[in-house]
């Protein structure tokens, strides 16, 4: 199965952790992420990325913080660009 490289800033891992309820195996990936300059290197198949991009998509919908629901809307339409390049 072949995984994308994605880059992540510090401040998207961190929107991931602290704010979904993602899967820890999801999650780990970001934790030990390879740093390239200002970014995080994560690797994710296919569908570990789109699972990913749902529990982003559903904290999105579920917060009342605007501010935390316009940065997870952010995440959410960075990561569906990439999804759909490779699919």
């Amino acid at each position: 199965m072949n995984e994308i490289e994605i880059k992540f800033t510090p401040q998207e891992r961190d929107l991931i952790i602290d704010h979904t309820f993602a899967d820890p195996g999801l999650t780990k990936r970001l934790k030990i992420a390879e740093i390239k300059g200002k970014h995080l290197i994560a690797k994710y198949s296919i569908h570990y990325l789109d699972d990913l991009i749902g529990f982003i998509a559903a904290e999105a919908n579920h917060t009342e913080d605007k501010k935390l629901e316009k940065k997870l809307d952010k995440l959410f339409n960075k990561l569906s660009r990439i999804l759909e390049k490779y699919e």
